[in-house]
Formats: C-alpha cells, sequence, structure tokens
C-alpha cells in the first residue's frame, strides 16, 4: 500500500522558488494503479523560534507586511510572527541564529529545538524546524529590522506572553507556526 512510481516532474514556474507539476502512479489499498496529478511548491526548508525572557516573562515577536495574507483577505497585509527564516546550508540551528540577528537584533548563542512540521503538506515541499530560546538584554547587539536587500521591513515586538496569548485568543496572531510555538510554551511550562 501506499507505493509510488512512474514520477514525472514538469517544472512550471521557477521565478522566485519551483513549482512542479507531478504526474505519478500511486498503488491504492486494494492493489490497483491510480494516475495522480499533483503541483508542488519548493521553496527549501526553514526554521523558526520563540525568543523568551524568564525574568520580565516576555516573548519577541516580528510584524511584518505579508502579500499572500493581503490577497486573502488581511485588510492590511500585516503578520505578527516568531522569527524564521529559509535554511541556508541546510542548517537549521546556525541559520535561525543568524536570522534572530539580522530580524530582531539579539545575538543568542543557545537554542533548544523542540519539533518540526510539514506546514502545508498538500502543496508546499517545506519543513519547518521550530526551536526556543531564551534572550536577555545583554544579548541586544542591534535594532533588527530584517536584511535591506532582502526588501525586509521588519518592526520588532517585545510583550508579554501572556498579551501574546491573548492575541493569539483573539484572531490577531494567525500564523501557524507563531501559534505553535506559543500553544508549545503554554503546554510545556516554559515560563513556569
Amino acid at each position: 500500500m501506499g507505493d509510488v512510481r512512474n514520477i514525472k516532474k514538469e517544472l512550471l514556474s521557477d521565478n522566485w522558488y519551483s513549482l512542479n507539476k507531478v504526474t505519478f502512479e500511486y498503488q491504492k489499498e486494494d492493489g490497483s494503479w491510480e494516475t495522480q496529478v499533483r503541483e508542488a511548491y519548493d521553496r527549501g526548508n526553514g526554521a523558526a523560534i520563540l525568543l523568551y525572557n524568564l525574568e520580565r516573562k516576555t516573548v519577541v515577536l516580528t510584524r511584518q507586511f505579508r502579500m499572500p495574507t493581503y490577497l486573502n483577505g488581511n485588510e492590511d497585509g500585516m503578520m505578527i510572527e516568531v522569527c524564521a527564516g529559509l535554511l541556508e546550508k541546510g542548517n537549521a540551528e546556525e541559520t535561525i541564529k543568524m536570522e534572530v540577528e539580522e530580524e530582531t537584533g539579539y545575538h543568542i548563542n543557545s537554542v533548544k529545538k523542540v519539533f518540526e512540521s510539514y506546514m502545508s503538506p498538500g502543496s508546499v515541499t517545506e519543513i519547518l524546524y521550530f526551536f526556543i530560546g531564551e534572550y536577555t538584554d545583554d544579548m541586544k547587539v542591534g535594532e533588527g529590522g530584517g536584511v535591506e536587500d532582502e526588501s525586509e521591513n521588519i518592526e520588532v515586538l517585545e510583550m508579554p506572553f501572556d498579551e501574546a496569548l491573548q492575541l493569539m485568543e483573539k484572531g490577531e496572531i494567525k500564523d501557524a507556526k507563531t501559534i505553535m510555538l506559543l500553544q508549545y510554551a503554554q503546554i510545556n511550562g516554559v515560563f513556569s
């Protein structure tokens, strides 16, 4: 059951990342083979992190414009999110440390991987690696805001953990990776 054969890929677009039309045969439970066609968007894998300060019981999040959400009804296109980015050279831990400094201005040395997930397995190949990491004031080395040549205009938000949970409950935080990491912190008593 679940065998796949005769995979054929047709590149539909490689303007930003690659979008492929994939035709294949899939073996069903009864042993018969069925031809299926899917589109798969490959943007690489990524990493996300919830930055937290135990002493102040705060988290650092970001706010930035996301065109796909704007196209799908988000009136101003702005999203509150955890720090995240696409993997560089395949190393999730090093990538997330670099992204933290670029986006938030904090230089952190220690992160903990808590899980990984396919974020939209019906159409996107990406695996996202999820981390948590503690920050303190003495780790602040810059203003953050993202990398200018990557057209990043990121606002850094520091807020009480409870406020972030309330924003999630009110629907003001709608980003899946952020919700997952906030819930991880809540379930696992990061601030207890």
